[in-house]
């Protein structure tokens, strides 16, 4: 392990450096035979929690990932000693959190451990993709060839990543803003008109007095039941996004929607062509290639499959294409431009192109789930308003027609 100790020199000055030793117990040794007295000795690790939060207020993005990846590519295409381009990007990343992991890496490297076992221990940051894609480059000696098209992969996951927001941006203000108006036409005008109808004793009909007590009670415990609503909406959020079976219900849940459905199928096909394209470029075996494929396409189903497909079917002799076609979640293209792409001997390539083809299929199908949901809010937003309208409009009609 690599740690930092600041120490006193003989004379007074304040000595500070970094020293790769087994424990602290061997770096007081060293200081002791420098004659240094020791003020703090403290390892340097990213002590990344298992929870995979922010470390020291930090974490990991994407970014920096495809920073990472596109800079050590370019350095060691051009020849530079692979610990020279780690002290380069040591003084060029301002982030702690990057520092202390190339400080890690270094590390690493002076005690004989491969390239790829520092990202390994950190699967918050770095997929199974990610460390087995930088373990086939350092295997082949291909490092370069291995981060750039980690850089690719990663660009083009962000790029998708950017599309996916940018579609929905406008149907979430559109949402916000009609929770906005309708909450203030609940609990605000609807209580006064009602209130202005009980003060003048006018009867309303069944229909308005149904509309007019639900405003009233809306408007007397809005607060409560905002405090109540954002409760429940943390805990379900944690439930369903940090737990595993909440995970899980939550994907059941968004497969039972029909346009959300078609979105989530083709992102995970678009996963699936991309990582398994990537891991058979870098020359991993094709067991293990779909293997990772699986825990990375974030689709159960699909995920399955693919399982099935490495242990039953290649694993026992059959070929790709044939245990392809024998799963029903892969679409008969899908099985066919396999097999076909498996006789000719270009598999990666195809799957490649298979990716760029469903990168299209999402953008289409955002496309129209965007379509769909303006309309379908602006609609909720007209009913409301319209049932509220009669509330107030049909016992003003009732009592106009009595004079």
């Amino acid at each position: 392990m690599r740690y930092h100790y600041i120490a006193f020199e003989p004379s007074g000055k304040v000595n500070e450096g970094n020293i790769e030793a087994k424990d602290p117990a061997e770096v007081l040794t060293f200081l002791a035979r420098r004659g240094l007295r020791p003020i703090t000795v403290k390892p340097i690790t990213l002590a990344v929690s298992k929870s995979g939060g922010r470390i020291i207020g930090e974490k990991i993005t994407i970014t920096d990932k495809i920073f990472l990846t596109k800079y050590l590519a370019l350095m060691l295409k051009v020849g530079t000693d692979l610990f020279h381009a780690i002290d380069i990007l040591i003084a060029d990343f301002d982030k702690r959190i990057i520092k202390a992991l190339l400080v890690e890496i270094r590390g690493s490297l002076e005690r004989g451990q491969p390239f790829y076992s520092t990202f390994a221990r950190y699967p918050q940051y770095f997929s199974l993709v990610f460390v087995n894609l930088v373990k086939a480059g350092e295997s082949s000696g291909n490092l370069d060839k291995a981060f750039e098209d980690l850089s690719v992969a990663l660009t083009r996951e962000n790029e998708l990543r950017t599309r996916i927001r940018a579609a929905l941006i406008y149907p979430v203000l559109l949402l916000i803003l009609a929770v906005i108006i309708l909450t203030f036409l609940v609990t605000f005008a609807l209580p006064r008109i009602a209130d202005v109808f009980s003060g003048g004793g006018i009867e309303p009909p069944g229909f308005s007095r149904v509309v007019f007590a639900v405003g009233l009670f809306l408007g007397k415990y809005i607060w409560g039941i905002l405090l109540v609503g954002a409760s429940l909406l943390i805990t379900a959020g944690f439930f369903f996004f940090k737990t595993k079976p909440g995970k899980k219900i939550f994907s059941q849940v968004l497969n039972f929607i029909p346009l959300v459905k078609g979105i989530i199928k083709k992102i995970a096909m678009q996963r699936f062509a991309a990582t398994l394209s990537s891991l058979l470029r870098s020359g991993l075996p094709i067991i293990v290639s779909l293997e990772i494929t699986a825990d990375a396409v974030g689709h159960e189903q699909l995920a399955s499959s693919l399982r099935r497909i490495a242990r039953e079917g290649v694993a026992r002799g059959v070929t790709i294409g044939d245990a392809f076609k024998r799963e029903p979640v892969f679409p008969n293209v899908v099985a066919n431009l396999v097999a076909v792409s498996e006789k000719a001997g270009h598999l990666d390539e195809i799957l490649q192109t298979l990716g760029n083809f469903y990168e299209l299929e999402i953008d289409n199908a955002l496309k129209t789930l965007v379509s769909f949901l303006e309309p379908a809010l602006l609609l909720v937003i007209g009913l409301v308003v319209a049932v509220i309208a009669l509330a107030i409009i049909v016992p003003i009609y009732q009592l106009v027609g009595q004079f």
